[in-house]
Formats: C-alpha cells, sequence, structure tokens
C-alpha cells in the first residue's frame, strides 16, 4: 500500500492561506502602538478601524481581502492536479511560482504600484489555471 505524503504543492497551499494574515497584520501593523482615543487599532469594530485606514495600510487591507479570493482557486487547483495524477515535480514548481508570484503582488500592492501588481496578478492567474489542467488527458 502506498502511503500518501505532504507535497511542496501541499506545503505551498499553507503558504497562500497564511498570506492573508500576513497582510492584516501589515494594515493594523502601527495601529498597535497607539491608543484606541487617538486612532490607534480598534478591537471593538476592527473592520470599521481598518477602512478609515489610508496610504500602505490601507492598500495592505486590500491585499488581504484579494489574497482571501485567489485562495479557493489554487486550493482545488492543487488538489485537483494531485487527483488527476499531475507530474509532482511539474506541479511543485508551479505551485512555488504561484506563491512567489502572490508575495511579489502583496508587495506591489502594498507599494502602490497598481500596474505592476496587475500584471503579477495575471501571471499568477494563469499559473493557476495551469495547475488546473496539468493532470488533464
Amino acid at each position: 500500500m502506498q502511503m500518501a505524503r505532504f507535497t511542496v504543492a501541499y506545503w505551498c497551499v499553507l503558504l497562500a492561506a497564511l498570506l492573508p494574515y500576513v497582510c492584516a497584520m501589515l494594515a493594523k501593523s502601527g495601529g498597535f502602538r497607539r491608543p484606541r482615543s487617538q486612532g490607534g487599532y480598534d478591537n471593538n469594530d476592527p473592520r470599521g478601524w481598518l477602512a478609515r485606514q489610508t496610504d500602505w495600510h490601507a492598500r495592505a487591507n486590500g491585499a488581504q481581502a484579494n489574497s482571501f479570493e485567489a485562495l479557493p482557486l489554487f486550493i482545488g487547483a492543487v488538489i485537483i492536479a494531485h487527483q488527476l495524477g499531475a507530474a509532482q515535480t511539474t506541479l511543485d514548481i508551479l505551485a512555488v511560482l504561484f506563491v512567489t508570484l502572490r508575495v511579489i503582488y502583496i508587495a506591489m500592492y502594498v507599494a502602490g504600484l497598481p500596474t505592476v501588481r496587475s500584471a503579477v496578478w495575471g501571471v499568477a492567474f494563469l499559473v493557476n489555471v495551469f495547475i488546473l489542467f496539468l493532470g488533464y488527458r
């Protein structure tokens, strides 16, 4: 009986699932150092507080939302590729590429570089589609 193993692609699913939380921490950073009365982080109304943020904090919050949006397709694509018996090395490389592109996407989003950010998003989306159809015969 062959034992299932936790592949690099599965580890990438975990990393991709953690990226929105990294974005949330970025968005909230700085707010923890000030009292709530002076505009510091408000745990009683975290979404309202985040909605009032500006500049890179607001963009980090946008990156958080987009990271959550990108997650279901990536998870599904990796699972489907595994089930269809895709070449493991290729799947692992594409999964690492996807996570790398998502990290670059977040950096471009926070830095306020919308054209580069959108281009990286598009490439990451295409990588996801390649992963989805990797095991197609």
